[in-house]
């Protein structure tokens, strides 16, 4: 999963995917909600999912980190519905994924956003960890060949 590729744009409902970059210093994006696609020009305010993080009582975890605890505990499946959910559930269900969110700067519109970015990226089929748990495995190989 490549999140450099995701951005959030202000003022758009919804994740975009960068499709191919134009001409005139701008990028094409595609809705992950309808797939219409449009010119986005970098003067414009935009940040990459990968440019995001979570606030903590600790450092600050990165979106992926994230989204991957909340892969886990939904076994790969969608999570809760916030167009339904009540704000003491969300903010319940975020203390499950991520007990050490600071609960001053992580505002309920933030968990929002997050639980519905993670099933859109996973009803898109964007969601995969395999590909950095096999580099961490070669990694560590590597490792333990250079040990010996």
């Amino acid at each position: 999963m490549d999140l450099k590729k995701v951005m959030n744009i202000p003022g758009l409902r919804g994740l975009y995917k960068v499709v191919s970059f134009g001409r005139n210093n701008n990028v094409i994006v595609e809705s992950l909600l309808n797939g219409s696609r449009m010119p986005y020009f970098s003067s414009n305010h935009a940040s990459t999912l990968a440019d995001i993080s979570i606030f903590t009582d600790g450092e600050d975890l990165p979106l992926k980190a994230v989204l991957k605890r909340i892969f886990e505990v939904e076994n790969g499946k969608k999570t809760i519905d916030v167009s339904t959910s009540k704000p003491a559930e969300i903010e319940a269900y975020m203390a499950k994924i991520l007990p050490e969110y600071d609960r001053d700067r992580v505002h309920l519109s933030d968990m929002k956003k997050l639980f519905s970015w993670y099933n859109q990226l996973l009803s898109h089929d964007m969601l995969s960890f395999e590909e950095e748990e096999n580099a961490a495995n070669e990694n560590s190989e590597e490792i333990e060949e250079k040990a010996d």
